[in-house]
């Protein structure tokens, strides 16, 4: 059954309340890939444009959307983040010259349920805003992948056999 479905068949919160208290962590990733021409503008793993350095930000944005995943998410509990640390690499050249970006949200927590949902946010709004900044080069920003890599604490720990 669904954790946020009730008896009644009605969206509901899950009741944490008789859960104890444990370090929880989540890595999640995001894979965006550049055109060519906008690959053509990463100097030194950072593109730079007029809103200023579209990694830095992006990485920025991916921090305060974590803090504020219960506010975006429904039925989401608000949790105290202990640390969230986004990085954003970019990927050799393909053949066409596009880059697949990597961008890693890790985000942990000492709280009743998990901090996954924070890690995959925070990923998330990441990469759209890397599409935000780099929309005005090229539309061509495919955002391929949002995807829990890890995740600790809690009941049930989980690992994906993918590889960032």
């Amino acid at each position: 059954m669904l954790s946020h479905i009730n008896a009644k068949n009605q969206p509901a919160m899950v009741d944490v309340g008789e859960k104890p208290v444990t370090a929880r962590n989540a890595h999640a990733v995001a894979v965006v890939t550049l055109p060519p021409e906008l690959a053509r503008l990463i100097v030194n793993h950072e593109i730079t444009g007029k809103k200023g350095p579209v990694f830095q930000t992006s990485s920025i944005a991916g921090v305060m959307a974590a803090k504020r995943t219960s506010e975006l998410i429904p039925l989401c509990h608000l949790l105290p983040l202990d640390d969230c640390q986004v990085e954003i690499k970019a990927g050799p050249a393909d053949a066409r010259g596009a880059v697949d970006v990597v961008i890693h949200c890790r985000a942990s927590t000492h709280a009743k349920t998990g901090v996954e949902m924070e890690a995959l946010t925070g990923a998330s709004v990441a990469a759209l805003t890397l599409y935000d900044m780099g929309k005005a080069v090229s539309h061509e920003i495919v955002i391929k992948e949002i995807r829990l890599i890890e995740k600790t604490g809690g009941k049930s720990d989980y690992r994906s056999e993918a590889e960032y």
